[in-house]
């Protein structure tokens, strides 16, 4: 029996709730609440019956708590620190399956009691369960989606929970994930705008890079270890275009888009997700806030920043590289979500990783590879001509004792750091300009040829070496705060 509080605040966010201590079932439930608003929102705008049927709503998971986890139960999520009241709206739950089933379980273990299961009180915006069924629409179709049916609510939509600024109030329902329905569909949806594929394609382990050539031989890659049939299965790039063994041996799944996204995504993909996914984010700092901001609802395993840099000291060389464990954040796209006041750590075990396959790929080793390994701070900018105020960044560049200069690493380690999305960057010096050495043609076209391989092939065993090492260990405390949604 429910307690008269919980009871009350179950009335206020929903209904139709259903009491489990299985999480495949409260999943099972979940879905099929999601499906059945979904259908019948397709169906109400195919027969123009917007008012024949009450305004279908996103699934709703509670977990009212009364008390803490079981003795010497310390994980790193799925916690909740005081009891009360958690929940929250769910959304697209089939593609979240996998994700949606460990959190559930973890909490009915931890907890020994059961989940909540109803039917949420915010309206599902119809644009997003219409997939590509807009296109086309006449002026009469329009004026009836605006007219008839929920359309993107923004004042429900934000990233208050991820940014800390939700304070706790007696009486209200604590979130029990970083996002509601709405911001996760916000971002599904241009998730696919900006990369050209599908959110379904996306794997759980994902590179950024900023140079076309990463890309060029990451297809290779991928298409030869889909060829190889080892433990990828498929590689699909924008358009969804699918390379799998069998289009392969007719010749079919090579096609490409004539025209490409903003951002471009490839995906190496498993069966079970932990395959890998490579985004070219092209160059700078807005770029990589956007596309973070969206793989975010994802919940990655990780990310990684693969790509080129500005070598600051004089012992450097071009094909050096470089392993981010601190950044000064001059890109200024997240000031307002995370100050820069905030300092943003490095994830021990990323660094390790990335510092053994270094040494495990270029052969090198102790103090070899100190020469062609710099780890130090990476200064990222949002002016791509920094070095013409060289005089102004002259003292600001020594005291931070920067080594090198980007414009999207701190961006993307900030944006994880905020979403508790486990981050690490390894850059390549691609040019030296305070010492003469400026990126000219000739000189980067020898200079790709030699390092792009060398460089993807660490990224990539990287992330076979976490993987094989157990994502629960990447899913580190310090990214979480005091006061924090028990899922990861």
């Amino acid at each position: 029996m429910l307690a008269a509080g919980t009871q009350a605040i179950l009335s206020e966010v929903g209904s139709d709730f259903v009491s489990f201590t299985d999480a495949g079932d409260a999943v099972q439930r979940i879905e099929a609440l999601y499906e059945e608003s979904a259908e019948a929102l397709r169906a109400a705008f195919r027969n123009r019956e917007a008012g024949s049927i009450a305004q279908p709503t996103y699934p709703y998971l509670a977990f009212p708590v009364s008390h803490g986890p079981a003795p010497g139960v310390r994980p790193p999520f799925d916690i909740v620190l005081e009891p009360g009241f958690y929940g929250t709206t769910l959304t697209r739950p089939t593609l979240f399956h996998d994700y949606l089933l460990e959190q559930i379980e973890l909490l009915i273990r931890h907890y020994e009691q059961p989940v909540l299961v109803g039917r949420s009180r915010r309206p599902i915006p119809l644009p997003y369960v219409m997939d590509d069924a807009v296109a086309g629409l006449t002026e009469a179709d329009l004026r009836l989606l605006q007219d008839h049916f929920a359309l993107p609510n923004l004042r429900a939509t934000d990233d208050s929970i991820a940014n800390c600024a939700l304070v706790p109030e007696d009486g209200r329902p604590r979130p029990l994930a970083l996002f509601t329905a709405e911001r996760t569909d916000y971002s599904l949806a241009r998730l696919h705008h900006y990369t050209g594929t599908a959110p379904a394609h996306f794997q759980r382990f994902i590179l950024l890079t900023n140079y076309q050539r990463y890309v060029d031989a990451f297809r290779a890659y991928g298409q030869q270890e889909v060829l190889k049939g080892g433990e990828y299965d498929a590689f699909i790039e924008p358009g969804d275009i699918i390379f799998q063994q069998d289009t392969a041996e007719t010749g079919g799944g090579t096609a490409q888009l004539t025209s490409l996204p903003q951002m471009p995504a490839y995906h190496l993909r498993r069966p079970d997700g932990n395959g890998i996914t490579l985004v070219n984010i092209g160059v700078g700092p807005a770029n990589a806030k956007t596309i973070t901001d969206h793989m975010a609802v994802l919940r990655p395993h990780c990310w990684l920043m693969v790509g080129h840099c500005a070598g600051l000291r004089r012992t450097q060389l071009l094909g050096d590289y470089v392993l981010a464990h601190g950044y000064v954040r001059q890109d200024h796209v997240l000031d307002d979500d995370l100050p820069p006041w905030v300092p943003v750590p490095p994830i021990a075990e990323i660094q390790v990783a990335l510092q053994e396959v270094t040494a495990r790929v270029t052969g090198l080793r102790h103090a070899e590879l100190k020469t062609r390994l710099r780890t130090g701070t990476v200064m990222t900018t949002d002016n791509r001509n920094w070095e013409l105020r060289l005089n102004a960044l002259f003292a600001e560049i020594n005291m931070s004792r920067a080594i090198a200069v980007d414009m999207e690493s701190a961006t993307i380690a900030a944006n994880g750091f905020r979403f508790r999305v486990p981050y690490g960057t390894l850059l390549c010096v691609s040019d030296k300009p305070l010492h003469g050495e400026l990126k000219l043609r000739g000189m980067a076209n020898a200079f790709y040829r030699e390092r792009v391989n060398q460089h993807l092939v660490v990224g990539i065993e990287t992330m076979r070496l976490l993987r094989e090492q157990g994502v629960a260990g990447l899913h580190s405390r310090k990214l979480r705060g005091f006061d924090e949604p028990p899922f990861r």
